[in-house]
Order: C-alpha cells, then structure tokens, then sequence
C-alpha cells in the first residue's frame, strides 16, 4: 500500500515579496502542511523569507528547494540553518542544489564539476549542523577548524537537489533526503527514486530514500490545464498534461497519488508564474492535503 505523500505549497520567487505573507498566511489558514520556497537569482533570499514565514505561522513547516550551493559559503548556510532551526525547531526543511549554471556564471560563482562540489559540500554542511568541528581541503569546500557556536540542538536534515542520474544517485549516497524539480514525470520520478536508493545502498545507508517531487499545478477548468503545461515548456518543450496536476481538487489529488505511487514522499504543488490567486490557490491545496490524509 502506497503511504500518502507529504503535501506542499510553493511560493514562486516569481512573485514579489510583498506578495509573500498574504500567502503564508493563508498557507497556514488552509491547513497546508509545508511551505516551500528557492532562491532564483536575483529574487528573494530563500532564509530571509523562511524566517519570516516562520515568525507569522505556528504550526507551517518551511522548505527551502533549494539554495545554490555555489553563491553561499558552506559555511554561511550551516550558521543561516542553525539560526532559523534554533528560533523555530523543527520547522525548517533545507536544501541546497547547484543552482542554474547560467545564474552562478553571472555572479562569478559557476564551478566546473557541480557534482564534486556538491559532494564536498553537503557533507560538510551536515557536519557543521551536527555541531562537529570541521576541517577540509576539497576543490571548492576548504574549512579549518569550523565549528558553530550555536549548533542546532537536533540537526535538521539537509536535502539536495538532483534531475540527471549522476546527481540523483550522489543526492542519495550525501544528502537526508533528495528534491526533484517540477516537470518529470511518474516514469521518470520512479526511475529517480531507484537511482537515488542505489546511491544510499552504495554507502551502506538504510531505509528508503526521502524524495520531495514538485509538480506545477492549477486549480479550474482547461484553462488551468493550459496554463501549467504553458509554464513548463520554457524548461520542458515538450510538456504536456501528464506532467502537470490541474483541474479541480479530485484532479489534482489523483495526479499527487500517481507520484506518490512512483515513490515520491512528498508532493509540492508550484503555482504558474502568472496564478491570478495565489492566496486561493494555498487554500485549495490544503483541500488536497485533507483529501490524502
């Protein structure tokens, strides 16, 4: 029997940060279980906004999918989590990905093998989290005796961002869990989810892998169908409505159930870029997540 996915709602940095607590809030409201938001240059900042987030919820968690690992020092991050998670235990849910490389090559920060860094810095980010001293001398990641003053009284797990193989399966073998971004399909999410697996055997890791999937989604008639297929093709040409979960609730409650029957842990629903109600949308997806219980 398949475990009902965790339910999520994703605020867009497409959106102004104006625009960010009316969401929040109405995210809270709606009994929506999780928060997601990322760090797209040259948006919002993704702790800025989750601490704030935070601050005018109780009961919210907050995911962060993701902060690029090129633009913050490793460093930098583990002190910004450990803020947030000391002020809000439990609350926060991070993730770290290589970002766009076009985005980090604009700011001077793209690196010329994501996967190296990516394996020396969550690592270590995950060790500074645990209150561990830290020294390393990798190609990107270099700590001598790093240790924070206020670690977090219980690490929270870090994810990782992945879609080609070859991340997927070192999100599996480095990270606590791992994030896939909108636009794959069940197919495609449940041949991640085994790459994944693979690379938590390959280190001796247990249990089954933690895999948040984000789906772009719209609430209505076709037009809501057109709409998220038509904001997925700038990075999907070939999108079509399996790749999407639109229509009404029922709608969108079955789409979910078919990525949590290919293996996802959570499903995060992404609003289009141009959602006429973004504050009704939080509202309907906490429809969804009381339909799956």
């Amino acid at each position: 029997m398949t475990r009902a996915p965790r339910i999520g709602v994703i605020f867009q940095p497409a959106f102004p940060p104006e625009r960010f607590r009316a969401v929040v809030e109405s995210a809270e409201r709606a009994g929506v279980p999780e928060l997601w938001l990322w760090e797209d240059c040259f948006r919002e900042s993704a702790f800025a906004a989750a601490a704030a987030a935070l601050a005018w919820t109780d009961r919210l968690r907050v995911g962060i999918g993701i902060a690029p690992m090129p633009l913050r020092n490793v460093a930098l991050t583990a002190m910004e989590i450990a803020t947030i998670e000391r002020l809000f235990p439990g609350r926060l849910i991070p993730g770290v990905g290589h970002g766009v490389l076009d985005w980090m090559g604009q700011v001077g920060a793209r690196v010329a093998s994501p996967l190296t860094l990516m394996r020396e810095y969550v690592p270590a980010l995950r060790a500074l989290l645990a209150g561990e001293e830290v020294t390393t001398n990798g190609r990107y990641v270099r700590l001598d005796r790093v240790r924070l003053d206020w670690p977090p009284a219980a690490a929270p797990a870090v994810l990782a961002a992945g879609e080609g193989p070859k991340t997927l399966q070192l999100t599996g073998e480095v990270a606590d869990g791992t994030i896939i971004p909108a636009g794959a399909s069940t197919e495609r999410i449940a041949a991640s989810v085994a790459t994944v697996a693979a690379g938590r055997e390959a280190t001796g890791r247990a249990g089954a892998p933690d895999v948040v999937v984000f789906v772009m989604a719209a609430f209505g008639g076709a037009d809501a169908r057109e709409r998220a297929i038509a904001d997925l093709r700038p990075w999907h040409p070939n999108a079509d409505d399996s790749l999407v979960a639109a229509g009404d609730v029922d709608d969108v409650v079955a789409a979910v159930q078919r990525y949590a029957a290919a293996g996802a842990t959570s499903v995060i629903l992404q609003p289009t870029s141009n959602e006429p109600d973004l504050e009704r949308f939080s509202a309907r997806v906490g429809e969804v997540a009381r339909a799956i219980g």
